[in-house]
């Protein structure tokens, strides 16, 4: 079973077309190319093939209309692979939006958690 967030919050995802969509996985593959500097280190970190993570970096870049991960051959140590601005922008916009949200249902998650007695139930 999947860990429950204890802010309620298990998944946002944030539709602006058909092709153009960001949630919490690929906005943690865009924290994890930006902190590694690699799309195989970030997909091997999230558990995923290079071909997946090369592919999800594909969609968002195509699907945004603009390149959110730059990338070169040869890996970290003669290239790898940065956020552009774009994408540190699309990634701060969707980091902001999650904080806002859990903010919003701060109140009613409680609520929710006050009202059924969760140590009861599997």
């Amino acid at each position: 079973m999947a860990d429950i967030p204890e802010d309620g919050l298990s998944h946002l995802r944030v539709t602006l077309s058909e092709v153009a969509y960001i949630g919490p996985g690929r906005a943690d593959l865009l924290e994890l190319i930006a902190s590694t500097g690699s799309i195989s280190a970030a997909g091997k970190a999230m558990g995923m093939s290079y071909k997946r993570a090369w592919g999800l970096v594909q969609a968002l870049n195509e699907g945004f209309g603009q390149v959110l991960v730059e990338s070169s051959r040869g890996g970290a140590s003669q290239g790898g692979a940065h956020l552009t601005e774009a994408g540190r922008v699309v990634l701060e916009h969707y980091r902001a939006m999650q904080d806002k949200t859990r903010q919003a249902i701060a109140g009613d998650v409680a609520a929710l958690r006050s009202y059924f007695d969760m140590s009861k139930r599997k």
